[in-house]
């Protein structure tokens, strides 16, 4: 059972991180591979800000 958990949460992680790229690259924010430090706080808060209003409307399409 440990080997299918570990295995399901590194598919969400991969997942999560393709999403993540996706929404940076439909915004503009330039999000590289590794280290992203040199963001401001308001091009991350901006990643991170429109992952979660696009997962919200999928889940309202998907109550519908």
């Amino acid at each position: 059972m440990t080997n299918s958990n570990n295995s399901a949460k590194a598919a969400s992680k991969e997942a999560m991180k393709r999403f993540k790229e996706e929404v940076a690259s439909e915004i503009g924010v330039p999000l590289k591979e590794g280290y992203n430090g040199d963001l401001t706080s308001k091009q991350a808060g901006s990643i991170g800000g429109e992952m979660v209003k696009q997962m919200i409307a999928r889940q309202e399409e998907q109550m519908q």
